[in-house]
């Protein structure tokens, strides 16, 4: 059929697989790849133009250390933007539905999003941006400390209440969870590995942004 007035071009069967691979890579190419070194924190804000300077706004408005907010999106993501739950399969083969609604680099559910995007106003956020994920990790630990009394500096419950939720981490749902407690336990020890290295190159970071502003 006919588009815009003009006929598509037919292609031969030796050019087709060609163009599919064309066309994989340019879908490929739409989304970043993740940091080279996301274990040095110094490193990765050299890499990414922006980062820092979101994380550190994130900061200064809500409260939660950069480090924190770095080891969460860390454990959830590796800062792949457009991460993804895996899906249910049928038989162990066929792939269904997802295992949650969770996506982005903060692994955020279409309701937490939206509860976030609701109450700070900003509508157009998205989940694929780093910069509106920062500064919804940060604001969660904002009602992790306002709801929980959870210190801003203390990863390994900063954690506990962003993966189970904060009426779960009220019900102490993480007690029963072994696996879950574990991992909580490397977000903090992240989080305090982060903090020693931006100590190293908090003042260059400085630097720059000064120099860009």
């Amino acid at each position: 059929m006919p588009v815009l007035g003009h006929s598509l071009p037919t292609l031969s069967a030796a050019t087709k697989p060609a163009v599919l691979v064309l066309c994989g890579l340019w879908l490929a190419g739409c989304a970043s790849a993740p940091p080279k070194n996301p274990a040095d924190l110094c490193a990765l804000f050299r890499e990414r133009d922006g980062w820092y300077a979101a994380a550190l706004r994130a900061e200064r408005r809500w409260g939660l250390p950069v480090p924190v907010q770095m080891a969460i999106i860390n454990r959830e993501s590796g800062f792949v933007e457009d991460a993804r739950p895996p899906r249910y399969r049928f038989l162990g083969v066929i792939p269904l539905w997802r295992l949650s609604s969770a996506y982005g680099y903060g692994q955020v559910k279409d309701a937490t999003w939206d509860w976030y995007r609701a109450t700070t106003g900003q509508a157009d956020a998205d989940r694929d941006a780093f910069e509106d994920v920062v500064d919804f990790v940060a604001w969660y630990g904002h009602q992790s400390r306002s709801q929980l009394g959870i210190s801003p500096y203390d990863a390994y419950r900063h954690y506990l209440a962003y993966h189970e939720g904060h009426a779960g981490y009220r019900r102490g749902s993480y007690r029963a969870k072994p696996g879950l407690k574990r991992v909580a336990r490397q977000v903090a020890a992240d989080a305090r590995r982060y903090r020693r290295q931006l100590a190293g190159c908090q003042a260059a970071l400085a630097r720059t942004l000064t120099a860009l502003e």
